[in-house]
């Protein structure tokens, strides 16, 4: 198999503190198509379904006012404002402040000004208020308020604030032989749905590594004293680290070897005072290294912008690791003991729901919170109508047709039944160790041998043995195979899955030298479930050589659907890679692919329609005549960033269109937001609900075209749907098929015998995006991309 499938912060910096920034609340755009008359689809057997979803049985009718609060001298730690403004209580009345805005029920006097005194330094304060304006029910700050009093519920229940999300340490779990602590937290956002405001509820957890970032140093000095810094470097720029002196998160940006905890920096009242001091007379906390490198983090602009600091200093010894490094996951037994915590059963995920619910009505501070707002929480999960969509046809050689079933997975029928479309393979060569050799000779009869079951005829191979397995051995070896033979592919067995070595493969094999490529583990050789594995080969190679394994039952129409997706490239944060991949058949068996990079934030429209404008020459060189309809799944779209997908990537796809076509009426166009990372849950009798679960009412949303899909069936764990946003559509669709032709795609990935969990288009340009990020960090060659190379 491919191996790829494998306030005062405390935090110093020329003696002003650090307020974390606040998250800005992207208002919503209507996106619904005007002319949808419903998005509530009707096929399939009806079912009912549980979400994480409570609803806000009592809320207010009242207007909400909206003020400012402006301090001087100017304060920038949030806990200080609000401790400052507490001090007025009774000239305010009930409110809600975030630090800047202040949510009250009460018209306050115009241009109020009040005066409190600064605890730590005596000055008086002037808190000036000044009205932004007012709110009605229905206004978007009007459901923003909603999730600030809840937050201010969760701190009420003495939850710690790490980050953006509520963790609870009391009852963290220690993973002892990792050096490791989980946090249970919770996750809550209201939000107007279809009919009613309801709060979704989510368990989270926080990793928290127990080493600090000393230790961390240490450990690299101890392993290369020669080239510690680079060694250190490597695991921690980037690295989101915890103070727990002020529970803030950081994000590491450099390590200033110049500067150490003897060094100082100028205070507000501009005396001079080293980090030792400092952090000994407001933390109590005495620093024990008084040699070790000070760590950088930068700001973020807005951050800047609020007059902060660009650069804040942390000591190392006060930092601790958060998340995972890779070599954390891929340490099989590590993860496995994680996953006992977090995969979580759908009825222990109810379970800890409503414990959650409980403690948020029980809670005599919050009660009183929300009474005092008009506020009233429901004590059970929402009710959702749902639908299951029946089993897919899958179609394989000779027009057989078998059921997905219902477990979506047609793995068996696979094994003894033709392909779909089969390629032919009869000059390739396969490079290995020459130990390797007699194992290897092996498996390829095996390949050969279940490539046969499913009719794909692969002749034996030319054997290039090499004495070594490093990576310029293989790239050496490859020169000289395409300088002399030219094959339709090359097989590499490689001894471990090292980075460099695949790396190096797969950039000669796409970049330098063209041809499709195979990489395989060389423990995979002596496996006991080798047959199965040469099966699942045997169909990547296929595939790579322009066959397909399998299609599914489709409109005659001349479709094209179109997949994208960002990956980031580790070795440069500033650097994405998008791709595009496109069907060019009516059966969506064969695909081009496109690769762009750009920087971070750079816009993405315009590589994104010419690299469209390329799929659709190819269709047309392919097929004689252009698609007349092109379905289009976005992935990688944050929820910030869909007002610009919006107004910019689908007008100048819409303008491409018209200039190709000439005509806007030629060709129906649909473009869908696929969102993977939600925190939203659907149960079925306290089960994972079955593959085909459509859940298009109760917990969508009353401005957006969307839906949720279940695609697979999940066997540990609670299942996580896909969220659909549709918005733009021309294809004059049912809701009812959009959803349908959305589930068909997650049967067409040819990586697995079942299921994905969004549409293969998607999961394709996924495949090809990590693949550049991650090892070829290049575009790869246009005479490979009409093939599935990247599988």
């Amino acid at each position: 198999m491919e191996v790829c499938e494998r306030g005062d912060a405390g935090a110093v910096a020329l003696g002003r503190g650090a307020m974390r920034g606040r998250r800005v609340i992207v208002p919503e755009i209507l996106t619904r198509p005007a002319n949808l008359v419903t998005k509530k689809g009707t096929t399939g057997s009806n079912i009912m379904l549980q979400a994480n979803y409570f609803k806000l049985l009592a809320t207010t009718d009242w207007c909400l006012y909206q003020y400012r609060v402006d301090f001087a001298p100017e304060e920038d730690r949030t806990v200080v404002r609000k401790g400052l403004l507490r001090l007025h209580k009774e000239t305010v009345g009930a409110y809600v402040f975030d630090g800047t805005v202040l949510y009250t029920s009460r018209r306050l006097p115009d241009n109020l000004e009040m005066y409190s005194v600064r605890q730590s330094d005596d000055t008086k304060i002037r808190i000036s208020i000044r009205l932004v304006g007012d709110m009605m029910k229905g206004d978007q700050n009007y459901i923003q308020f909603f999730n600030i009093i809840m937050r201010k519920c969760l701190d009420l229940l003495k939850l710690q604030l790490v980050g953006r999300n509520y963790f609870d340490p009391r009852s963290k779990v220690e993973i002892r032989d990792y050096r490791m602590e989980l946090w249970p937290g919770y996750f809550t956002s209201i939000r107007q749905n279809e009919s009613n405001i309801l709060m979704c509820s989510e368990i989270t957890h926080k990793i928290m590594r127990q080493e600090t970032l000393l230790d961390i140093l240490n450990d690299c000095y101890e392993r290369n004293r020669h080239d510690y810094k680079t060694a250190y470097a490597n695991q921690v720029m980037g690295l989101v680290v915890l103070t727990d002196y002020n529970n803030n998160t950081y994000r590491i940006s450099d390590i200033d070897y110049d500067t150490n905890p003897r060094s100082t920096f100028q205070l507000r009242n501009g005396e001079n005072i080293s980090y030792m001091d400092y952090y000994r007379n407001k933390y109590q906390i005495k620093i024990r290294n008084e040699t070790q490198p000070m760590l950088v983090t930068r700001l973020k602009p807005k951050e800047r912008r609020a007059g902060q600091p660009e650069f804040i200093y942390l000591v190392p010894e006060l930092c601790r690791a958060t998340g995972l490094t890779d070599n954390m996951r891929n340490n099989f037994h590590l993860m496995n003991a994680l996953a006992e915590h977090t995969r979580v059963s759908p009825k222990s995920r109810i379970d800890k729901l409503m414990a959650f619910n409980r403690r948020l009505r029980q809670e005599k501070a919050i009660v009183q919170e929300l009474q005092d707002w008009n506020l009233k929480l429901d004590d059970r999960l929402v009710d959702i109508p749902a639908r299951v969509l029946q089993p897919e046809k899958i179609i394989l050689g000779n027009k057989i047709a078998v059921s997905s079933g219902q477990f979506a997975d047609w793995t068996r029928d696979l094994r003894s039944k033709p392909l779909f479309n089969a390629a032919r393979l009869s000059n390739w060569v396969v490079i290995n160790v020459t130990r390797m050799r007699r194992d290897v000779e092996g498996f390829v009869r095996v390949l050969q041998e279940s490539a046969y079951d499913v009719g794909f005829r692969i002749d034996a191979p030319r054997y290039w043995d090499i004495n070594d397995d490093r990576s310029n051995t293989y790239s050496d070896t490859l020169e000289r195979i395409m300088s002399s033979c030219n094959p339709e592919l090359v097989f590499c067995v490689v001894s471990n899955n090292r980075t460099d070595r695949y790396a190096a493969i797969k950039k000669k094999c796409t970049v330098d030298r063209p041809v499709p490529s195979q990489v395989l583990l060389a423990k995979q050789l002596t496996n006991k479930n080798m047959r199965t594995i040469a099966t699942k080969v045997a169909i990547q190679i296929n595939c790579k050589l322009g066959g397909a394994p399998w299609s599914v039952e489709l409109p005659p129409i001349n479709l094209m659907v179109v997949g994208f997706d960002v990956c980031h490239d580790p070795s440069d944060k500033s650097r994405d890679f998008g791709a595009l991949v496109a069907s060019l058949d009516k059966n969506l068996t064969r695909y081009f692919s496109a690769i762009s990079a750009h920087t971070s934030g750079e816009e993405l429209s315009n590589e994104f329609s010419v690299n469209l404008t390329k799929a659709l020459h190819n269709y047309r060189e392919m097929n004689k005549t252009l698609p007349s309809h092109i379905l289009i799944y976005r992935d990688g779209v944050g929820e910030g960033q869909v007002p610009y997908v919006y107004e910019h990537e689908v007008e100048q796809i819409k303008s491409k269109l018209n200039s190709i076509y000439g005509n806007p009426a030629a060709v129906k166009m649909a473009f869908v937001i696929v969102t993977k990372r939600i925190n939203t849950r659907v149960f079925h009798s306290q089960n994972n609900p079955p593959p085909g679960t459509i859940v298009d009412d109760v917990i969508t949303n009353p401005l957006k075209y969307d839906f949720y899909v279940i695609s697979q069936k999940v066997r540990t764990g609670t299942v996580s749907p896909s969220a659909y946003n549709v918005i733009a559509d021309t294809t004059g669709w049912r809701a009812d098929q959009m959803q349908r032709m959305t589930y068909k795609l997650c049967h067409m990935y040819y990586n697995w015998t079942g299921t994905v969990k969004v549409p293969a288009p998607c999961q394709y340009a996924h495949k090809l995006a990590f693949l550049v990020a991650q090892f070829i960090r290049r575009p790869p060659s246009t005479q490979l991309e009409n093939l599935l190379y990247f599988l």
